[in-house]
C-alpha cells in the first residue's frame, strides 16, 4: 500500500473508533431512502427530499460545508450550513465524515448563488465509513489494471463505465424479450459436462470429487439444447457463461457470455433471417437507427450500417480471392500446408493442425481482418464444421454461417447435423485428429449421438458471443471493458 494511501486509512481507522466512541454506529443496518438524485433534481426549489449515496468529495469552510453525493442515478451537491443545523451538529459533521463514505441526508432543495441545484441538509445520518479513500481523490480512474482489478472504483469514478454496464444489462434484457416475444423457451444446461462438445476448442478441465470423475466446464451450450429438441421443446435459448481454455487476446476471453438457440424444423437461411430481424429490433430500440458508429481496428471511428439484407460471400471463395490457395483442390492436410507455404503464408503451428483447423487459421490471417460491414460468411468446409448438417448438392461443405462485423466473428448458425450416423462418423474423426496433436478438435460424444440416435426433427442452430458485440455496439477495443470482473492474476 503506498504511504500516502496507508497514512489515509491509519487516520481514517481511528476516526472510525473515535466515532464508535460518542455512541454513533458508523454501519447501521438500514435508511429510509425516499427518492433518488435523478427524481431529486426534477422537483421544485424550496420540495423536501430525503435522500442517501456516496459522498464524492467534501469542502469544509468552518461555518458552511460543500459535499456531493452520488446515488445510481447521478450526482447532487449537499449544503451543510451551520445556521441550519447548528454549531454542534457542524463540528460533528467535520469530525465524522470523509470523502468515499455514505451518508443519508433529509433536506430541500434551493439553489446557490451559482445556479447549481441542492440539497440544504436539514439532518444527516452516517451509513457507512469508508477506510480507504478513492482513487486520485474524485479525478477519475485511469490505471487500466486497477480498472479491471477493482471494477468497483472504475464504476465510481468514471461515469461513462457505469452507463457502459447499465447498457449492457439493457441489452441483454432486449434480447430476451426479443425471444420471448418469439416463442422461445429459456432454458438452463450444465455448465459442468462429462464431454467437451459443441464447438472446435481447448476445454478447461476439472475433478468432480463426489463422483471422482474428471469433468469439463462447457465450451459451448449447444447439445444440451439440442437434446431438448430431441425430447419435444421446438424454440429454445439459453444464456450463459462460456469457457474455452485458449490464447486471450483484444477479441478473446477464455470465460465469457454466450447466447445459444436452437428452432425444430428451421434451416440455416430461416435463422440469416432470424438474425437481421433480431438485430434490427435491437439497435433500433438501444440507437433508435441502424447506423451505428463504432471503433474500427486503427482506433478510428466509423460508421456501420445495420440496414438487411446483409451480403452473402463464401467461404472458400473468399479464401482464394485473398490468398490464391483454392482449398478445394487440397484434399489434404499435407497439400494445404505445401500451399500455404508456396504462398509465404505464417501460421502458427500448422505442422501441429489437422486440416480443418489449418483452413480456419488460414481464413483468419488473409480474410477476416478485411471485413467490416456486417457480413454473412457462408459455404465452410466440412472439415472445420463437425455438428454442422452437409450441403445437398455440396457434401464437402455444411450449411453454415458466420455473421462478422469489423473483423469480428460475432455470430455463428448452421442447419444442425440430425443424422446419427453421419455424426458419429464425424466425432471418430475429430478424435482421431486430437489423438495425432490438435488439442483443439472436437472429441467423441456418444451420449449426444444416443440422443439422436431417438430421431430428430430438422434444426438450425444458432450462437453468438454477448461481450464481442457489446465491445463492438460501446466502441471498446477490449473485451474486459465490458466484463465487469475480468479474472487477472493475483497481485504478489
Amino acid at each position: 500500500m503506498p504511504k500516502i494511501i496507508l497514512d489515509e486509512f491509519k487516520n481514517r481507522s481511528a476516526k472510525l473508533k473515535s466515532i464508535s466512541e460518542m455512541g454513533i454506529n458508523p454501519y447501521p443496518d438500514q435508511f429510509d431512502k425516499e427518492i433518488s438524485v435523478a427524481e431529486s433534481v426534477k422537483l421544485k426549489l424550496g420540495d423536501k427530499v430525503k435522500i442517501a449515496g456516496r459522498m464524492l468529495t467534501l469542502r469544509d469552510l468552518g461555518k458552511i460545508i460543500f459535499c456531493h453525493l452520488l446515488d445510481s442515478t447521478g450526482k447532487i451537491q449537499l449544503v451543510v450550513k451551520e445556521d441550519i443545523v447548528g454549531k454542534d451538529k457542524i463540528k460533528l459533521f467535520s469530525k465524522i465524515f470523509d470523502a468515499g463514505d455514505f451518508i443519508g441526508v433529509e433536506g430541500e432543495l434551493f439553489k446557490t448563488e451559482r445556479g447549481e441545484i441542492s440539497v440544504l441538509v436539514k439532518k444527516y445520518t452516517l451509513l457507512s465509513k469508508a477506510l480507504r479513500p478513492l482513487p486520485e481523490k474524485w479525478h477519475g480512474l485511469k490505471d487500466q489494471e486497477l480498472i479491471y482489478r477493482q471494477r468497483y472504483l472504475d464504476l465510481i469514478s468514471n461515469p461513462e463505465s457505469y452507463q457502459r454496464f447499465l447498457f449492457r444489462s439493457k441489452f441483454i434484457k432486449l434480447l430476451r424479450e426479443f425471444y420471448w416475444c418469439h416463442g422461445f423457451v429459456e432454458v438452463e444446461t450444465p455448465i459442468l459436462a462429462n464431454n467437451a462438445s459443441g464447438a472446435l476448442a481447448k476445454p478447461f478441465k476439472t475433478h468432480y470429487n463426489a463422483l471422482d470423475l474428471d469433468v469439463y466446464l462447457r465450451i459451448a451450450i449447444e447439445t444440451y439444447l439440442k437434446e431438448c429438441l430431441v425430447g419435444g421443446f421446438e424454440k429454445v435459448f439459453e444464456i450463459g457463461k462460456v469457457f474455452r481454455n485458449e490464447g486471450m487476446d483484444p477479441s478473446h476471453l477464455q470465460e465469457f457470455t454466450g447466447v445459444e438457440h436452437y428452432v425444430a424444423y428451421w434451416n440455416f437461411e430461416d435463422n440469416m433471417k432470424f438474425t437481421e430481424e433480431m438485430f434490427t429490433f435491437l439497435l433500433e430500440k438501444l440507437f433508435g437507427s441502424l447506423k451505428i458508429k463504432i471503433k474500427n481496428r486503427d482506433g478510428k471511428e466509423i460508421e456501420v450500417d445495420f440496414t438487411p439484407p446483409w451480403p452473402k460471400v463464401s467461404f472458400a471463395q473468399l479464401i482464394k480471392k485473398d490468398s490464391g490457395i483454392d482449398i478445394d483442390k487440397c484434399p489434404t492436410v499435407e497439400a494445404l500446408r505445401q500451399e500455404i507455404k508456396a504462398k509465404k503464408i505464417k501460421i502458427d503451428d500448422a505442422s501441429k493442425l489437422g486440416r480443418g483447423n489449418l483452413i480456419d487459421a488460414l481464413y483468419k490471417e488473409v480474410s477476416r481482418n478485411k471485413i467490416i460491414k456486417p457480413t454473412f460468411v457462408i459455404n465452410h468446409p466440412i472439415d472445420i464444421s463437425p455438428l454442422a448438417r452437409r450441403n445437398d448438392d455440396n457434401p464437402e461443405i455444411v450449411d453454415r454461417f458466420q455473421l462478422l462485423v469489423n473483423t469480428w466473428e460475432v455470430v455463428n448458425a448452421y442447419s444442425e447435423l440430425v443424422d446419427p450416423v453421419d455424426q458419429k462418423q464425424r466425432f471418430e474423426h475429430q478424435a482421431k485428429v486430437k489423438s495425432a496433436g490438435d488439442m483443439e478438435a472436437h472429441g467423441k460424444d456418444d451420449e449426444y449421438v444416443k440422443a439422436l440416435e431417438h430421431g430428430a426433427p430438422p434444426i438450425s442452430g444458432w450462437g453468438m458471443g454477448i461481450d464481442r458485440m457489446l465491445a463492438l455496439l460501446c466502441k471498446q477495443d477490449n473485451l474486459r471493458d465490458v466484463v465487469l470482473f475480468p479474472l487477472l492474476r493475483p497481485e504478489k
